[in-house]
This record gives structure tokens, sequence and C-alpha cells, in this order.
């Protein structure tokens, strides 16, 4: 084995979005793109000519196509790199909350996480690449620009010639200095939710034949959850469907929302259908949680763990305070105000709860595109949210839908919805979002398709450990009697642009909570329209997506 010095040069776009680096497989597989990226990703770490010396690297991803393929890479960068060890999950698997349990119980001082999320996969879908800090949480925006930077300016990446090795099997192995331990993926994640949860009360509820369907898409969530939910918890054979991760999950689009997660929704809307119904994404941390016959937002779902938090063992002492992301609903606002604790509003991007969690000013956060999390790990984790649900329905006795309604009744629903504009030209969206911003200063006090708005701005938020401040982060309307529009563009993407419109309205009355959101939230829609001309600047005439 020799270390080489190979000559390279820049690739423009690697600049990572809101959850690391994707593109199309086709463009991870150019030679160089992949090993640029790590490269400048250490460089950034060690400094240019500096080693990693005595430090501990955690590698794994969601098992799509080309996963294997990169792993292989980065272990040799790595090895050339001088680390140590790196922590490997068998087959080259680790979900993404699984790797951020990995590194803060191994104190590693990161990791890198290969996944596109609930992204389609296969040799046509896409990839991703993202790196990890030693709070297992994902890199600041500081870091995640000093890396791009770095790409734009290489000309030479680092990596040893060493034979691939086998990553099917559990124990050590070397490559150059460096060893490298298969570990067993599911094993530090499933001791850090044994924590948590009461498993005895689980257990004792699907024994009095609780039936629960678990879709975990074909994803890198099905091994884990036939570890727990069916040979811990014990489960009927078959609760968990679609357990093996694919590469290409299937040829499904492995996101966890009633569009693309339609199987489960029909199963739960039929006449016999299980008691709850439960999804999870390609990398396993978004989760759609269902009743028999009944669909839960995720913004009810964040409002419903904080209401009845100190029911579980793991926040029977209280939550220190709770932070969702600007265009969750503001159902989660509502408890917590009850409960006395602080609420946080952030952008989008996990990686914003992180210097809160760190500081112990919260407990659990959420956002309105199926993620949850506490300060268990630095990463939304969806097995960790189903669980929780499964432990409420325990030891309350009360439904899926019912613990909904409940806290319904005694905040009033917040009636919500996401629409979804995919694929749209970038110059095109970007227009849209700059005449919004526009007329900003003119929309406080007008009234715009029949709605009376109050104000309007551009979020910025001030973090309130570190007094970073990241601006532009999304367009709001808000109305006199407290309704929202929210419009932003997604950075989660590979091709053009998503433009993500959110509408929010607060409904007291018990006697209307049941009528259907889009319904309820038209005159919204209607606003919506109206103030940002979508269908003229999308050429649209309806959401890709509507969830």
């Amino acid at each position: 084995m020799t270390l080489q010095s190979l000559p390279t040069t820049p690739f423009a776009g690697q600049l990572p979005g809101t959850s690391g680096l994707r593109k199309k497989v086709t463009v991870f597989q150019q030679p160089r793109y992949l090993e640029n990226f790590v490269q400048a990703l250490f460089d950034v770490l060690h400094g240019e000519h500096g080693l990693a010396t005595g430090q501990t690297l955690v590698l794994g991803g969601d098992g799509r196509f080309h996963n294997r393929t990169a792993v292989q890479t980065i272990l040799k960068m790595a090895a050339a790199r001088g680390y140590a060890r790196v922590l490997l999950g068998r087959g080259g698997i680790l979900s993404t909350p699984a790797a951020s349990a990995v590194i803060r119980r191994h104190g590693a001082s990161g990791g890198i996480i290969l996944s596109a999320s609930h992204n389609p996969g296969g040799p046509d879908g896409d990839f991703g690449i993202k790196y990890n800090a030693a709070n297992g949480g994902p890199a600041p925006e500081k870091l995640t620009q000093a890396i791009y930077e770095r790409t734009q300016a290489l000309e030479r990446v680092q990596i040893s010639d060493a034979a691939d090795i086998a990553i099917d099997m559990l124990g050590m192995q070397q490559i150059e200095d460096t060893t490298v331990e298969v570990i067993d993926p599911v094993e530090d994640h499933a001791t850090v939710l044994r924590g948590l949860f009461d498993f005895d009360a689980i257990r004792a509820l699907f024994a009095r034949g609780f039936r629960l369907r678990y879709d975990a898409m074909w994803a890198v969530g099905g091994p884990y959850a036939k570890a727990i939910i069916e040979g811990e918890l014990g489960a009927p054979a078959g609760t968990v469907v679609h357990a093996e991760p694919l590469e290409d999950f299937g040829g499904l689009h492995p996101d966890p929302n009633p569009a693309y997660a339609d199987d489960l929704v029909a199963h739960l809307m039929a006449a016999d259908a299980p008691d709850m119904g439960a999804a999870s994404d390609g990398d396993a941390d978004r989760n759609m949680i269902l009743g028999r016959g009944f669909l839960v937002s995720p913004s009810d779902s964040l409002a419903v763990l904080t209401a009845h938090a100190t029911k579980v063992p793991g926040y029977a002492q209280g939550l220190k305070g709770v932070a969702r992301s600007m265009p969750t609903s503001t159902a989660v606002d509502r408890v917590a105000k009850a409960m006395g604790i602080a609420c946080y509003e952030t952008p989008t991007g996990w990686k914003f709860f992180g210097n809160l969690l760190d500081a112990g000013q919260v407990t659990l956060c959420g956002e309105e595109s199926y993620g949850t999390g506490s300060d268990h790990v630095r990463e939304k984790d969806g097995l960790w949210a189903v669980l929780f649900w499964l432990n409420l329905v325990a030891v309350t006795g009360q439904s899926v839908e019912q613990l909904v309604r409940g806290v319904w009744k005694e905040h009033g629903r917040c009636v919500y919805s996401r629409h979804d504009y995919d694929g749209i030209a970038t110059d095109k969206a970007n227009a849209l979002m700059a005449e919004l911003r526009a007329q900003l200063p003119s929309l406080g006090g007008s009234t715009v398709a029949g709605q009376q708005i109050a104000w309007a701005d551009d979020f910025s938020y001030t973090d309130p450990v570190d007094g970073s401040v990241s601006q532009k982060q999304g367009v709001r309307v808000v109305l006199e009697d407290s309704s929202r529009v929210v419009f932003r563009l997604s950075g989660t993407g590979t091709e053009g642009a998503t433009l993500r419109v959110y509408l929010e309205r607060h409904e007291p009355d018990a006697g209307r909570q049941d009528i259907p959101a889009q319904t309820a939230l038209a005159p919204l829609i209607a606003l919506a329209e109206a103030v940002a001309r979508i269908r003229h600047h999308t050429g649209m005439d309806a959401p890709t997506v509507m969830t």
C-alpha cells in the first residue's frame, strides 16, 4: 500500500445545501467528484497539510446506489489523512440518527453520512454526502461554507492505493495505519432508545393484540425497526413491511408523507385497518404517524409528544424547552405556552437545533417535513418518534386519534398544509422570491384576495447561543387572525428548484376542526397565488405534492 497524491481540478456547485451535498448519482460518479469534496472536508477540518492523528471517524449511509463504492473511496482517503480509527456500519449501512448515536457514544471527532434522505435512489436517482460534527449533529453553516470555498481551490487529492476491504463482516481490518472497525449498525442506536422508553409497557401493548404497520419503504429503517419492534418488543412478524434496504428503494420515493406512502395510507384507511401506522424515509430520520382512519400532521405530532412527554421515562423530569422550524405550524407554541416552557423558532435545517440542544435550552425539536427528535442524538429520528407514540398509547390507553384530538380540544387545531412545486427552473424560482421580497414593505396592513394582512417579513434568525445570524430564510405573510402563508425554496433537491408554500390557520371551534384541510385553507391558497403569482412564474396550475 502507498499513499498517492493525485492531480485534480475544481467542480462548480459543490456548495452543501440544507442537509449536505446532494446531486444525481451520475454527477457523483464523475472522476474525482466525491474525492474533491472529501479532500476539501479533510483540509478544512485538519488544515491543508495536517493529519487526523488519534481521531476516530464514523462512516455509513442509507444503502442507496453508489453507497458501497463511495464507502471504499472514503476509507482510503481517511487512511491517507491519518485517522486512527474508522467505525463503519456493516455493509456501509448507518441510519442518520444511528450515525449520530455512534459519534456521541464513541467520542468520535465526527462522521460522514452518505444519504440523500427522502430523495429517490438507483442508478438514475440521487446521492448525497454530509459531515456531522463531534456532537453528532450536522455541520454548521460556517463549516459547510468553508468546505465549499476549499473545493474551489483544490489542486490535488490524497488517497491510499489499498485494495477494497470486506465491509459485510463484523471485525477489524487495516488500511495503512488506520484501523477500520465494521460495527453492528443497530446496536448503539438501540442502546440509546432503550434508555428512553418503557419497553415493558410497549411489549404488553403488543401482547394485548395491538396492531402496528410500519412501512420502512425498502430503506435503511427496516433493519432497525425489525430488530427493535419485532425482535425486542414482540410485535408479530410482518409488522414491519418493505424492510430490506434496496439500492433503488424498490422504485419508490422514500418520503413518508401521504403522497408517497400511499400503500400505508390505504391500509390505515381500510375497514380492517391496524391500530397505528408509521413510515420512515430513506435514511430513517423522518417519520409519519397514522391512526386508524386518521392522518397525523408532523406539526400535530410534535405538539402531542410535547404535551405528554412526562409520561415517557426519558422525559419524566420535564422538558427544558422545545424548538420548531419556522414553517412548522404554531401548534407546539400553544402547548409550550400552556406548559410554561420556552419555544424557539429556527430556520429549516436540523443543524439550527444543535446549539439549542447542546446548551441545554431545549429537549424536543421538530420540522414540518416529518422530522421530530430530542436531545438523545443531534438528528431527527424516525424510529424514536414511533416508539414515543407507542409508549404514549401504551400508558394512556388512548388511540392515536384520541391523543391528537385531546390537544385540539385544549389548544385548538392548527389546520396546516404544505404545497410543493418541484422542478422549477432556478432562475424562475429566484425571480418569484425576488418579487415577493420586493413587495414586503407594502404588504403589511393591506388587503389581498379578501384577506387582511397584519405584517410580512423575510425571516431572519439570530442564534441565542452563539449570536450567529441567518438571513433570508423564508417570506412570511401573517394575517390579523394569526393565519400564515410562508414561502421558501427548498435546499434538498438535485434538479432545478422546489418552491414550498406553507399554509396555516388556527381553528378553536371543535365543530369546525374536521373540515378538510384544503377546504379550510382555501382563502390562504388564493392569497398565496395572488401575492406570489405562482402560476405566472412557474407555469404550473397546481402543486406537485400537497401534504
